[in-house]
């Protein structure tokens, strides 16, 4: 009767048991913010994912006005740093490739890069700061 009892229990608690549906990784909407006083960014590009070259981590964020902020773009998965490109004065500026292999992806929020020239001769763009603004809802 006792193994009879246990094994009821037992049952009763595998079935109840169910899987959540969570992916810590993402998706993560992101945007980027110049802070440059007078330098206009164009054709602006971000890549939010070193090693893991996938295109939904590859977005076109278009033109960046000074001090003014690009539209959110959903990546799949994206990291503290990032790789971001634009061109200034037609010239090619980047923050440079990263590697996120021991990188803590960011889960599912809207997050800002903030990004200024930190090197003009050598064309380096740096990000200042990541802002979470807020947690991304999925319906």
């Amino acid at each position: 009767m006792k193994k009879l009892v246990f094994i009821s229990l037992f049952i009763i608690a595998v079935i109840s048991c169910k899987k959540t549906e969570w992916s810590p990784e993402g998706p993560t909407d992101v945007r980027v913010k110049n802070l440059q006083p007078s330098e206009t960014f164009y054709n602006v590009i971000i890549r939010t994912a070193g090693g893991r070259d996938t295109t939904g981590n590859i977005k076109k964020l278009g033109n960046i006005a000074p001090g003014d902020t690009s539209i959110f773009q959903r990546v799949t998965f994206a990291y503290p740093k990032a790789e971001i490109t634009a061109t200034i004065n037609g010239q090619l500026f980047s923050t440079g490739e990263f590697q996120s292999t021991y990188m803590q992806y960011i889960s599912r929020f809207r997050i800002t890069y903030e990004v200024y020239i930190s090197n003009m001769t050598n064309r380096v763009l740096t990000i200042n700061n990541v802002s979470y603004e807020e947690p991304l809802v999925l319906k």
